[in-house]
């Protein structure tokens, strides 16, 4: 059979031919690549390419390709973040905000307010900002919300302190901390600069997620006619609320248009409500809707606890006190529990036991760290008073947590 004879004109041309082929496939390849991973890890058609440029330094001469993300221009809910910190706390709180802002908050770019009792330094108001995706809002608390109201005896406030540092009772003889939780159960959203926001998530130091958040939760919340959320809820220290609960059946005795005919009564009393059984949720974790808090019911009984004294006279806790107006509020069908966080505040985690919802969320906790169905814990209630299935796996974390 006769061999082939190409000229070598023509190899050099079918060699081009190639050449230019691969170099047309490889870069159909790469673009294809690109689109397809850049379709699959986000949200909205508005967060599909990155912007690529390059940056010299001009100190040491070495240039730097950055990437850069645009900013999410879908439909938001109006909602911010909100966290009540001092200046001192700046450094323990930027890993919160990372870790939100990394797990979350990217996606979507919801504002951020502060509040703080003194003026924010410009250090930690440009810190903070730095960090978040959305915009940043500082508020000064006013004197009236941080301080004695005129109806209470501040030396009879003193002697409890007193007697609650010597019973070695956790911030017992704090005199902000007081200040704290009744600014967090009655103020916070009360400030002028949270009035254009119908949604809040709270966010404290030292706190982290665990796991991805693909979802926008606010929108999640208003679609499903949800109005409070949590991801952990635990016992409360009975000595720090002796009379709350007493001062709660006062106030609905006085007011029963205010309870809810589906409330959830069970999951704060074992006993159809002649007593608490201390139960709350965790609100260093709280999304929710601002409604709750203003409307009617809430501001009534804020104001009737508030009268009463006892977060002077004892050491009432904002959860405690949202957690009772929730339950007694809300249709039980309002609450919600968030298993697909993944959520961590000293010294508590809550971990999905699901695999494949932490696969999923590319979670990063240690199932057997999870809190949610420890004995200490109060969840596995929620889950018993509302008919929820527990998750496979359950029981081996009753005592496995701490």
């Amino acid at each position: 059979m006769a061999a082939l004879i190409i000229s070598s004109d023509k190899k050099n041309l079918y060699k081009k031919i190639a050449i230019a082929v691969i170099g047309l496939l490889t870069f159909y390849i790469v673009f294809q690549g690109a689109s397809v991973s850049s379709h699959g890890n986000s949200v909205s058609s508005t967060q599909l390419s990155a912007g690529n440029s390059a940056v010299k330094n001009a100190k040491t001469g070495y240039q730097y390709r950055t990437v850069s993300y645009p900013k999410y221009t879908g439909p938001k809910e109006k909602a911010t973040f909100v966290t009540l910190v001092r200046n001192s706390d700046l450094y323990s709180l930027l890993p919160s905000i990372k870790s939100v802002e990394d797990r979350f908050n990217h996606k979507f770019n919801y504002d951020w307010v502060f509040l703080n009792d003194e003026e924010f330094t410009d250090e930690f108001k440009d810190t903070v900002s730095a960090l978040v995706s959305g915009t940043s809002k500082f508020g000064l608390i006013p004197k009236e919300h941080w301080s004695f109201p005129s109806w209470i005896d501040q030396k009879k406030a003193a002697r409890v302190r007193d007697q609650m540092r010597e019973d070695k009772i956790i911030y017992g003889d704090s005199v902000s901390y007081r200040h704290m939780c009744r600014f967090e159960s009655g103020f916070f959203y009360r400030q002028s600069v949270m009035d254009e926001y119908d949604w809040y998530w709270r966010v404290e130091p030292d706190v982290l997620l665990h796991c991805d958040i693909d979802y926008d939760i606010f929108k999640f919340m208003r679609e499903n006619n949800k109005k409070y959320g949590f991801a952990i809820s635990i016992h409360e220290y009975e000595a720090t609320i002796k009379s709350l609960w007493k001062t709660t059946r006062d106030f609905m005795e006085l007011h029963p248009e205010f309870v809810h005919p589906n409330n959830m009564m069970d999951f704060i009393s074992d006993d159809n409500g002649l007593s608490y059984n201390m139960c709350h949720f965790w609100s260093n974790f709280e999304i929710g809707a601002l409604d709750l808090w203003r409307g009617d019911a809430y501001s009534a009984y804020f104001d009737y606890l508030d009268q009463a004294g006892g977060f002077f006279y004892e050491r009432w806790g904002d959860a405690p006190v949202h957690s009772i107006a929730a339950a007694l509020f809300l249709d039980r069908s309002e609450i919600h529990f968030f298993d697909d966080v993944g959520y961590f505040h000293m010294p508590f985690h809550s971990c999905p036991l699901d695999p494949e919802v932490r696969l999923r969320g590319k979670c990063d906790c240690n199932p057997a760290s999870d809190f949610t169905f420890h004995g200490f814990s109060c969840t596995a209630k929620y889950f018993t008073v509302n008919d929820m299935k527990k998750p496979d796996g359950w029981v081996n974390q009753v005592d496995a947590a701490l």
